[in-house]
């Protein structure tokens, strides 16, 4: 008996392959046509944004670099600080907009955009803090910002005006430290871990770096990113984004700054530099007998899926009681402000706590 050729399994296996085939071509021309209107999206949205978000500041020609400088507020005498805002890593000068408006009743106070940040040009490498504070000891002499300065440095801007210190001690009459990273914090944090912890933590951390050096950029090219700060949709980006304190206007305007790629690899520099400025931290030592508050955030770090409570609990009390609490030391008029309601990102949490522990920084350097 014959096969009808419908029915042959070389037909079939050919009509199959036909359908799966037609069904990837369709697929495929949907994602292609998905990204071609992401793509599209991020570009219209771009090219609005590059209309709708103004300069904040002026551009100051500082050495090689031309940097993005805002200066607000008055001195009430020659010899009354200016406060400088440092943020942290990935911040762009507008991190502080919930702070240095306040500040600025009652002091002359100045943010900037670091090399590579917000409008500022791209700097030098290697993105390590004493070359940071050079240019920013640049920046403040051109702009004719003089001092006394009270330094202000959130997370990593820590240890940028823990090196500024060290260079210029005559400049700096006092400090506040917000959150300031810790010279022995990865290893200190490590030692509280088992090694399977760690090993699973180094892991998860390894994926990560790969996966955002391809994802990353891909998700601001597709507008997916855009996307999730407009609809509020997506998973926090370290608190800057997402922050429902920042009106959507500034998260949008946050996102314009922070997309652009002169911004992801000034952030990646300081990444890679990060060894090279623990070591310039640990050579500048203490900071002397300046008025000094170290702001400590009561709910410092993420949850991890990877840690228990007790290990999470263990971190976050090493992080408050002994890291935060060294810094204190720092200085023999040094005292440590515990923010009982706020995470890492105290500038967007508690901006009047930051605005409190400046002014009292301030007034104490005054006299």
């Amino acid at each position: 008996m014959g096969w009808n050729l419908d029915t042959r399994p070389a037909t079939r296996a050919a009509r199959a392959w036909a359908i799966i085939s037609k069904t990837a071509l369709v697929i495929a021309i949907f994602l292609m046509l998905l990204a071609s209107a992401g793509a599209l999206y991020q570009r219209l949205g771009t090219w609005r944004d590059a209309r709708r978000f103004h300069q904040q500041g002026k551009y100051v020609q500082a050495g090689h670099l031309k940097l993005n400088l805002d200066c607000t507020g008055k001195r009430d005498s020659p010899r009354s600080p200016v406060v400088v805002l440092d943020s942290g890593l990935g911040v762009p000068a507008l991190g502080w907009i919930l702070v240095q408006p306040e500040v600025a009743k009652f002091a002359r106070v100045c943010s900037y955009d670091r090399a590579g940040y917000g409008w500022s040009d791209p700097g030098l490498e290697p993105r390590t803090s004493v070359r940071i504070a050079k240019e920013l000891k640049s920046l403040l002499d051109k702009a004719g910002e003089h001092a006394p300065y009270v330094m202000v440095g959130h997370s990593f801007g820590g240890f940028n005006v823990r090196i500024f210190t060290s260079l210029f001690p005559a400049d700096v009459a006092g400090l506040v430290l917000v959150e300031g990273s810790h010279e022995d914090e990865d290893r200190r944090m490590a030692e509280l871990l088992p090694a399977s912890v760690i090993k699973r933590e180094e892991k998860v951390d390894q994926w990560n770096e790969r996966k955002d050096r391809f994802l990353k950029p891909l998700r601001f090219w597709l507008g997916i990113r855009r996307l999730e700060v407009q609809t509020g949709w997506g998973t926090p980006d370290y608190g800057v984004l997402q922050s429902r304190r920042l009106p959507q206007e500034l998260r949008e305007e946050l996102l314009f700054l922070r997309q652009q790629a002169k911004f992801q690899n000034a952030v990646a520099g300081e990444a890679k530099a990060f060894v090279e400025t623990v070591a310039e931290i640990r050579k500048a030592g203490a900071l002397g007998d300046r008025p000094l508050i170290v702001l400590t955030a009561g709910n410092p770090l993420d949850p991890d899926p990877i840690l228990t409570r007790d290990q999470q609990e263990k971190l976050t009390n090493l992080w408050i009681h002994v890291l935060q609490a060294e810094e204190a030391h720092l200085s023999g008029r040094g005292k440590q402000i515990v923010v009982a309601d706020s995470g890492h990102m105290v500038p967007f949490d508690r901006p009047d706590a930051v605005v409190s522990a400046i002014h009292e920084v301030w007034s104490a350097a005054k006299h």
